[in-house]
């Protein structure tokens, strides 16, 4: 790269003088475009990536039920890998694939045979690990509803050293998606229960900009004293 540099600097000498703030933006200019394309090649395509359906329940979601004047049967109860909640009284009631609102109907029905107009409340749970350079890492609750882009700021937002387009998100023992598009697919993708969530940290040269750039100066000055004379 700096071969081409000091190649085209000879080329277009001004009256015999190379100014340095040219040298510069040369070699920056080639550093740069190096640099964002070996970004891009790192960005995996994420279209075969699915989103999930967010409104409907899935193994591994927390429910927070509360049923007034009985606390007895009131807690917090996770759907299992068959899709079935068990209850109190009820005993298992399927609840994969439901609404929320479609799984209070039926909770209602049901307990409505062993109480009197009970009043019942559904708070679903995804709870998702967000790992990496993020400002506060660990494991958080969300809405069922709630995409890549929500469980991100949970966690604080990406760190000063973090780079949302190297975010990795594990299912399981899959990698459903390696690298994103920060204004895309952080909003369209979902979460399910048990998702990893990792943000990559940003390159050397990324981290160092401030540096390169000074370096880059001073080599940029010896060019112009060798150039010129």
């Amino acid at each position: 790269m700096i071969a081409i540099s000091m190649k085209f600097l000879a080329a277009h000498r001004l009256k015999g003088f190379v100014s340095p703030t040219i040298v510069a933006f040369v070699v920056l200019g080639l550093w740069a475009s190096e640099s964002e394309s070996q970004s891009v090649s790192n960005i995996a395509p994420s279209s075969s990536a699915s989103p999930v359906a967010r409104s409907l329940l899935l193994p591994g979601d927390a429910l927070q039920i509360r049923i007034w004047l009985e606390p007895d049967l009131s807690g917090e109860f996770v759907v299992d890998e068959e899709g079935v909640v068990t209850l109190p009284m009820l005993g298992r009631v399927t609840a994969v694939d439901l609404t929320i609102a479609q799984l209070r109907a039926l909770l209602i029905e049901r307990y409505t045979q062993e109480l009197r107009n009970p009043s019942i409340t559904v708070t679903p749970v995804r709870r998702v690990y967000v790992l990496g350079e993020v400002n506060r890492p660990g494991m958080y609750g969300l809405d069922p509803t709630a995409s890549l882009a929500s469980a991100v700021a949970l966690a604080g937002g990406a760190s000063r050293e973090g780079d949302l387009r190297k975010l990795t998100l594990i299912r399981g023992d899959a990698t459903i998606l390696s690298g994103v598009d920060p204004m895309a697919d952080l909003l369209s993708i979902g979460t399910r229960s048990g998702d990893q969530i990792f943000v990559e940290r940003r390159s050397w040269l990324e981290r160092n900009q401030q540096f390169v750039a000074t370096t880059v100066l001073g080599v940029a000055g010896i060019a112009v004293a060798l150039i010129n004379r």
